[in-house]
């Protein structure tokens, strides 16, 4: 049995500067570079920072993309895409653009992310309302415990369109991580299985963060970049909530990062 997941890298992209600035771990801006140009010009806000956040995590764990299996979690996709297309739709002589229609699917970004790194390991694309970290957790844990190895882990949302939901979306962030099944030398930290239920609250801040980017790993990571000891941390604040088991070890950054 899998008594833990081990950490061995992580990125995040953050589009808004002063929110990139006020994270505690580091975070990024988009960079279009990680994407290829054939593929850029079709490419969402959620598509270009999930790129950015896993570019950033494999290159940390030193794993190349071509050889992981992939979760690609968000609670709403590709909305601004799908809100265009549904505003189309409404129109009595309305025009669906077959790009639009083609990148509205829950799994446009895990597809290109295949396509572009030429990774035909199993991918799934999977949305879960607030629960959608925790759902991505332990959806990575089961496929480390039933298959071993390693696996990339993104999950991101892109504002909403302000009218829908607000302020959910808001505001935009990615964050990926490349998992490891038990322990491996050199991670960053031990992660338990996902349980339901609630050990602790996040404070204020953390909070509100979760409502409105459910799909964000904040709390996890600052956590993590916090080196704290053994701890529960909270991974969803919905309904009965739902909770892992964090050991951090060290975590230095870089010049560059900083």
């Amino acid at each position: 049995m899998m008594e833990c997941m081990t950490l061995l890298g992580f990125g995040a992209c953050a589009p808004d500067s002063e929110f990139r600035a006020s994270l505690p771990f580091p975070a990024g801006d988009i960079d279009r570079g990680v994407m290829p140009a054939a593929l850029r010009r079709r490419a969402s806000q959620a598509m270009l920072m999930a790129f950015s956040a896993a570019d950033v995590a494999c290159k940390r764990a030193g794993r190349p993309p071509s050889g992981l299996p992939s979760v690609f979690a968000s609670v709403a996709g590709e909305i601004q895409v799908t809100d265009r297309l549904c505003i189309e739709l409404a129109k009595p002589d309305g025009v669906v653009s077959p790009t639009a229609f083609h990148n509205s699917v829950h799994n446009t970004t895990a597809g290109y992310w295949g396509i572009a790194h030429h990774c035909t390991r199993p991918s799934t694309a999977l949305a879960a309302g607030h629960d959608t970290f925790a759902m991505a957790l332990l959806e990575a844990w089961c496929q480390l415990a039933c298959h071993g190895g390693e696996l990339l882990l993104v999950c991101y949302d892109e504002r909403w369109p302000a009218y829908l939901a607000p302020p959910m979306g808001a505001p935009a962030f990615a964050s990926a991580m490349v998992l490891g099944a038990g322990s491996v030398a050199g991670g960053l930290a031990s992660i338990g299985r996902p349980q339901p239920g609630l050990s602790a609250r996040l404070p204020d801040n953390l909070a509100a963060l979760a409502a409105h980017q459910p799909a964000a790993a904040i709390p996890l990571l600052a956590q993590v970049a916090a080196a704290g000891k053994n701890q529960e941390i909270p991974v969803s604040m919905a309904f009965g909530g739902w909770r892992v088991s964090l050991i951090s070890y060290t975590f230095e950054v870089t010049d560059e990062e900083q």
